[in-house]
């Protein structure tokens, strides 16, 4: 089976080197002057380019007026009153926090690490919709400052695949009066 293998591949490589001598040596012999046909084609490039920046100038200008995002309404610092902190830790696989109950219309400083590998923290609302994200990574602290406006069950997924017991690693906050 090997030699069939080799045979095969020395044959498909001398097909290729063949390929490469013939456009060598065809390479040199220019019949005819390409200077109009490369004018043409920079003319061409050119017009493209333009046409390109011109139309995605705007675009580009539209999306990033809004940069950069706020952390989010009401931060740590705002006039709300101190942030209630929730500690997170992403473990292979399980979320270990140390509350999962927090008050509706205050602000949250959710801080999040890792024991192993990055995990992606994700905070979906009651209808399954993304509030607010972050990377877990081992020896890093990321911080979500977010004031959660409806009362409900939050769930917490994993955003990153870290092994084979991912689609395991999930954990509910849940937010209500006081």
């Amino acid at each position: 089976m090997q030699e069939t293998a080799w045979q095969v591949s020395l044959v498909l490589m001398s097909l290729i080197a063949f390929g490469v001598v013939y456009v060598a040596i065809n390479s040199g012999k220019r019949e005819e002057d390409y200077g109009p046909l490369v004018k043409s084609a920079y003319g061409f490039r050119t017009k493209l380019f333009w046409t390109v920046a011109l139309l995605f100038f705007p675009a580009m200008i539209y999306n990033l007026v809004g940069l950069p995002l706020p952390y989010s309404e009401s931060r740590a610092d705002s006039k709300l009153g101190p942030a209630q902190v929730i500690n997170v830790i992403g473990h292979m696989w399980y979320w270990e926090m140390d509350r999962d109950e927090v008050k509706v219309g205050e602000p949250v400083e959710i801080r999040i690490t890792s024991a192993d590998v990055n995990h992606g923290f994700g905070i979906y609302d009651t209808n399954l919709l993304l509030v607010a994200q972050a990377q877990a990574m081992p020896h890093y602290t990321n911080v979500i400052y977010h004031t959660f406006k409806k009362e409900g069950t939050y769930r917490v997924l994993c955003m990153e695949y870290c092994g084979v017991a991912h689609h395991n690693m999930m954990t509910e906050i849940k937010v209500g009066k006081s």
